[in-house]
């Protein structure tokens, strides 16, 4: 696949600039990702518009494809034709406004009747530039009324008005959305718009705005696009708590982290530093991540009173209980220096502090102890499992006689 190379901020970016080139690509996408097997039931007048060309001409299309097509009119009996043809699940996403969805075993395709008397005006409609371009089936010709591709060769997100914004507020978080996965700069006239009408966000759909803060936490420029939020103070509308920067975002520096914990525990790293429990639920988080997030903030506020170092030896045998399957999440509110330290020993699942575990179950204990299911079991599981995290319980017979005295000191005495 040919490419020609420009540069954003001193840094390589490959993408297509040249409207032949980009032509031949389409053409050549269309088969190679098997989907003209449509083409032949669109109207006349119909174009394949927005993301499908955007990721294209930055060479991000991959194996899971969306496809947008705008029809004359009537999309949603042209899509149910589809469906019905080649045998796709056909759903209504929207009958008001004539917009539908095919699925089909390696494809998405939405199909929408055009809005406006001309493909340029219904494109200027549009969210941002980068995402008004079109491709007609007919005539193999781009229409790009707005730049748009001039704006994906400068790495730049604008919008062709303010209205763009209003008639879906989603797209305040789809601009920064688009700064996570692609880091792009805004327009300063978008950054105005945002300010201004970020309170519109309560007026979408809890879902659809979970949809986009899980793309944004999890996008390759993700603290870019956290800086973003915190500074235009896009989620002080559904929350209670106003203050939630926990930690300066230049600071972290993830070199010492592999691929795998970037992509599992950074987001939930981000995700702490926007949104309070309120809000999560709100937002139709899920009882896991809520629970994930409210252990992350219990911890980071002893953080505030003390540091690590001060942590008693029962409170870290806590932490690491509690934290054990998202410690790395947790380290990044630590000093960079414990990150090196503290991801090897977690990476290391026999170090018994980082991954507490019982040297005797539950069932063993009662009976060489006898006694019963109760409080008084379980805080000698907790006090023996603490024992064997630092390294001061080695066997059975040494457990049994720990946990005898644990009992003998500390359950209540009846007179």
């Amino acid at each position: 696949m040919q490419m020609h190379i420009i540069k954003k901020e001193n840094r390589k970016k490959n993408i297509f600039i040249n409207h032949t080139l980009i032509i031949n690509e389409i053409e050549r996408s269309i088969k190679f990702y098997n989907w003209d097997f449509i083409l032949s039931s669109l109207p006349f007048g119909s174009f394949l518009v927005g993301g499908y060309i955007r990721d294209l001409i930055l060479g991000r299309l991959n194996s899971v494809i969306d496809v947008d097509i705008v029809v004359p009119k009537n999309a949603i009996k042209t899509g149910k034709k589809i469906a019905d043809k080649f045998e796709g699940k056909f759903i209504i996403l929207d009958e008001g406004r004539d917009v539908v969805r095919i699925i089909f075993e390696h494809i998405s395709i939405d199909i929408a009747s055009q809005i406006s008397p001309s493909i340029d005006i219904d494109l200027l409609s549009r969210d941002f530039s980068i995402n008004a371009i079109a491709f007609s089936f007919e005539e193999k010709n781009l229409i790009d009324p707005s730049n748009g591709i001039k704006d994906l060769q400068l790495a730049f997100l604008r919008t062709n008005s303010k209205q763009n914004l209003l008639d879906d507020p989603l797209r305040i978080l789809r601009c920064i959305r688009f700064v996570s996965e692609l880091d792009f700069n805004v327009d300063v006239n978008l950054i105005n718009f945002i300010k201004t009408y970020k309170n519109q966000l309560s007026l979408v759909a809890s879902e659809r705005i979970n949809y986009e803060i899980q793309r944004i936490i999890r996008g390759k420029k993700a603290s870019q696009a956290i800086k973003l939020i915190k500074k235009f103070k896009i989620f002080d509308y559904v929350q209670s708590e106003k203050n939630l920067i926990f930690i300066d975002l230049e600071k972290i520096n993830v070199e010492e982290f592999n691929e795998f914990e970037k992509g599992k525990f950074l987001p939930l790293f981000f995700l702490c530093q926007i949104l309070d429990e309120f809000s999560l639920k709100n937002l139709k988080f899920s009882k896991s991540e809520i629970s994930k997030i409210r252990l992350l903030r219990k911890w980071n506020l002893l953080l505030k009173i003390k540091t690590i170092y001060e942590f008693s030896e029962r409170e870290r045998f806590d932490l690491h209980q509690e934290l054990e399957t998202i410690l790395p999440s947790f380290i990044l509110f630590l000093p960079e220096t414990y990150y090196k330290d503290w991801l090897a020993r977690w990476r290391d699942k026999d170090d018994k502090l980082f991954h507490p575990s019982n040297l005797l179950k539950g069932d063993v204990l009662k009976k060489y102890l006898k006694i019963k299911d109760g409080p008084i079991l379980g805080k000698v599981i907790n006090y023996l499992s603490r024992e064997l995290a630092y390294n001061r319980l080695d066997n059975f017979d040494e457990a049994i006689y720990k946990g005898k005295q644990w009992i003998q000191q500390n359950a209540p005495k009846c007179d």
